[in-house]
């Protein structure tokens, strides 16, 4: 089952102490952004975390599952847990702190003919 918009919505909306949040939809469910890095997912309507240590101690050790088959377990945030902005924004904020930013991409050299 697809995500729906206004199920992001809320999230973002929840996360909006976290500092600047943004989604983006990637193949029919979202990531989640919080200062231009990537923390978390939203699949099948259901909110995951990235995993980090100032995250598991704060969530006091959250259960963990994949957010698609193949996928690295994520925290995964339950529905009252997501209710709770100012806790949901603690964690983003934790998470963000301690993801690195992605690395940049190098640029494709093109042949010359």
């Amino acid at each position: 089952m697809a995500t729906k918009q206004s199920t992001v919505d809320f999230l973002t909306d929840q996360m909006h102490g976290a500092g600047a949040v943004r989604c983006r939809k990637m193949f029919g469910e979202y990531a989640i952004y919080c200062n231009d890095k990537v923390v978390a997912l939203v699949c099948d309507e259901e909110l995951f975390v990235k995993p980090t240590e100032a995250g598991r101690t704060f969530a006091d050790s959250p259960p963990e599952k994949s957010p698609y088959p193949g996928a690295k377990p994520y925290f995964a945030i339950s529905g009252d847990k997501c209710e709770d902005g100012e806790w949901l924004s603690k964690l983003i904020r934790l998470t963000a702190d301690e993801v690195p930013f992605p690395k940049r991409a190098k640029p494709v050299k093109t042949r010359k003919t």
